[in-house]
């Protein structure tokens, strides 16, 4: 994947219109980061929230999330999408964390990838948010809005992962993943992109195709 003109525009244009891009999970602490990842799968960060303001005050820690049954846990984020296999995830993470990393978030997309209810997505997230390791996290969004722009030509998120990596300056891998994000909740939706809004139609590919009002 070359770094062309167009796409470091591109890239350009994205930290200026969102510099201000951040995680939208609450957080305090790696472990807390962690849960609320997990738990945002197939569901939405006001969401999810929403649920940890209170999961956090009894099971903010891998000792307290492993005190509780999994039926208390699944009654406490029942309103999210797959409670119940969270649930289990969740439970069976925070054992292993307390078992083999004295209560510690481990800080390597390969350890992480270990654990239960961890995938590619979560762990990037992670150490880019909790450690400041440059990562990029391919959500729905990501995936979406740069094979949209042309940044990337992907039909997988491995593939998409891969090629923004070649394509953004390492230091700037954790920042455009949530310009990226930021972008395709705000403008570049699934379903009736807000074209009219965009600051990218002039390179944007999918819009390129789009037909034309006469």
């Amino acid at each position: 994947m070359r770094v062309t003109k167009r796409r470091s525009d591109i890239i350009e244009l994205l930290k200026k219109e969102y510099w201000y891009a951040k995680a939208e999970l609450d957080f305090t602490n790696p472990y807390e980061l962690l849960v609320a990842t997990i738990l945002s799968a197939q569901s939405t960060d006001i969401q999810v929230n929403k649920v940890t303001k209170e999961l956090f005050i009894v099971g903010g820690t891998p000792e307290k999330m492993s005190d509780m049954s999994v039926e208390e846990l699944e009654n406490r984020i029942k309103s999210i999408g797959l409670y119940k296999n969270k649930a289990k995830n969740l439970l069976a993470m925070s054992k292993i964390l307390l078992d083999d990393y004295n209560g510690k978030v481990p800080e390597s997309i390969e350890e992480l990838l270990q654990l239960p209810g961890v995938g590619r997505k979560t762990a990037n997230v992670v150490v880019s948010n909790a450690f400041n390791i440059p990562a990029i996290a391919v959500d729905t969004h990501v995936f979406r809005v740069s094979n949209r722009l042309g940044l990337v030509d992907a039909n997988n998120v491995i593939d998409t992962e891969k090629q923004l990596m070649q394509v953004i300056n390492r230091d700037d891998w954790s920042k455009l993943h949530h310009c990226l994000i930021f972008h395709g909740r705000r403008v570049c939706k699934a379903r009736n992109p807000l074209c009219s809004n965009c600051s990218f139609t002039d390179k944007c590919k999918y819009y390129k195709k789009l037909p034309k009002k006469i």
